[in-house]
């Protein structure tokens, strides 16, 4: 699919709210695409498919609960008559290590980032069969590497990445195509909450090798993501000094590696479960409406 070929092509986005997923709606209904907002905040995304305008629709959804997956696409497969590209972009990201963390958000977050998208491509992928379609799946830098404090983020994410490279094998034969997208730092609502609530999340940020700390902008990120469904692409990288990453990232997840970071870990760990309890909460301030639970609620 070329630039040229947008116009009209039928998009859903999960997690369509805000973020990425928003952005990535406006840039591709720019193209002449007419796309599907799905996800869990009703008012928002009714006003972005309203800003958008009426080819343009929404439907919400928890992704992590298959049912209401299901209702939401078929939905959008009714009024649009089928679809075309679907992005599995719905994702969350707990604060805090295992030991502090309670055991309801580590779930919670690999139920949204990896069960969610299994449920999306579950529910979307007769569709995509009739129409030969493309499917792009949100993975994560945290996908490349290993760090303390992102256990449940990144087993979600790297998930992701496995399930994509099975599924590309799958489908190929029906003239379906998959594509990954690895972000790193994202200036979306997310990001910007860790750094608010997480003196942790600045300095980890301050040390990391680049490109690992480079924070990209929500626009130059949704821009890439319409160039991977524009040309079908198999991985894609933001920023794209990734990419060289993604070819040996097996290094930062071997002892070699592990040496290093255990040096920083007994440092930044203890830092990180310190200032996470005193926070109260597992999750940003924005998250999809899980991000002020009550003490009482989280135990």
């Amino acid at each position: 699919m070329t630039h040229s070929d947008m116009a009209g092509k039928r998009i859903l986005i999960t997690g369509a709210a805000r973020g990425i997923g928003a952005e990535t709606a406006r840039q591709l209904a720019a193209r002449g695409a007419q796309v599907a907002l799905v996800g869990l905040e009703a008012e928002r995304l009714a006003t972005l498919a309203a800003e958008l305008g009426p080819q343009h629709i929404w439907a919400e959804c928890d992704v992590s609960d298959n049912k209401t997956v299901t209702k939401a696409v078929a939905e959008c497969i009714q009024a649009f008559g089928g679809l075309d590209v679907v992005i599995a972009n719905a994702g969350i990201a707990s604060n805090g290590t295992v030991a502090v963390s309670p055991v309801e958000p580590l779930v919670k977050t690999i139920q949204v980032n990896l069960i969610g998208v299994v449920h999306t491509v579950s529910a979307t992928l007769p569709a995509l069969t009739e129409s030969r379609g493309y499917f792009l799946l949100v993975s994560s830098a945290a996908a490349l590497k290993s760090i303390p404090g992102t256990s449940a983020y990144g087993a979600s994410k790297i998930g992701v990445d496995h399930f994509a490279s099975s599924l590309r094998l799958e489908v190929a034969h029906k003239g379906v195509d998959v594509g990954v997208v690895y972000p790193a730092w994202i200036d979306t609502d997310l990001v910007r909450d860790q750094k608010r609530d997480l003196d942790s999340f600045n300095d980890a940020l301050k040390h990391l090798p680049w490109p690992f700390n480079v924070v990209t902008s929500v626009e130059d990120c949704s821009a890439a993501l319409v160039n991977a469904v524009a040309n079908r692409k198999r991985k894609t990288y933001v920023p794209s000094a990734l990419a060289p990453i993604g070819a040996v990232r097996q290094f930062f997840m071997s002892p070699l590696w592990e040496f290093f970071v255990k040096r920083k870990a007994k440092i930044t760990v203890p830092k990180i479960e310190a200032e996470v309890q005193k926070l109260g909460r597992s999750f940003g301030s924005s998250s999809m409406g899980l991000g002020n639970p009550s003490a009482k609620d989280e135990k």
